[in-house]
């Protein structure tokens, strides 16, 4: 992988680090690590690339956004990863949470509907080496069935309800990080699958993404 620590925007994502992500209770060492050493700017438009590690989203193009520096902490914070998972993520997008999530787990599986959004990602991951990321092209409601079940999910869009499929997808102590509610106000929840029938969930507070679009989320 391409060693992007001394580049011009180095001193934005240490400041992005300390003041958005540490500050706020993200103190993970293997999470902050690999938040350095993803070039965020990579992953928005050249022209909003001197906002890219900014306190808040920015748009991504096709009615999407790359989620604001901290939800993405936060989010791969409560998936609890060691390094030897096999992770799910549903919505790509920009691809910049996927290639965080793949230098802290085995294989990162991401499901995109938007094609032009996949396709653009994968040059990225293929120019920066992130060879453990395989994307697919579909409905992300129902998950990834061929390669579970998963040790954690990340659903980085809203669904009004929790998709059955996903949680079916995840091993016993498996965990779903996902945000739930209504179009405009969601909640982010982290549910821990303790058996067959026999959930845990913690709420990590209110947030707002754009809309789970599928078979079982919002419909087109």
């Amino acid at each position: 992988m391409i060693d992007y620590s001394k580049d011009r925007f180095m001193r934005s994502r240490r400041r992005m680090i300390e003041k958005q992500i540490i500050q706020r209770g993200i103190t993970d060492k293997r999470i902050i690590d690999a938040i350095s050493r993803i070039p965020r700017h990579l992953f928005v438009e050249e022209a909003l690339q001197s906002q890219a590690y900014s306190d808040f989203p920015l748009p991504i193009g096709e009615g999407q956004t790359i989620s604001q520096p901290y939800i993405v902490a936060l989010m791969t914070d409560a998936m609890e990863l060691k390094g030897d998972e096999s992770v799910l993520e549903i919505g790509t997008g920009s691809g910049y949470q996927a290639a965080v999530l793949s230098l802290l787990a085995e294989r990162v599986f991401s499901v995109e509907r938007v094609s032009k959004l996949a396709s653009r990602a994968r040059k990225l991951f293929d120019e920066m080496g992130l060879s453990n990321i395989l994307i697919k092209i579909g409905d992300g409601s129902l998950g990834w069935p061929e390669h579970s079940p998963f040790d954690a999910i990340l659903v980085a869009a809203a669904s009004p309800d929790i998709p059955k499929a996903l949680i079916e997808q995840i091993v016993i102590g498996g965990r779903l990080v996902i945000p739930v509610g209504s179009a405009f106000s969601q909640e982010l929840l982290k549910i821990v699958k303790k058996d067959d029938k026999t959930f845990v969930k913690t709420k990590l507070g209110q947030c707002r993404f754009v809309k789970l679009i599928g078979e079982h989320a919002w419909k087109d």
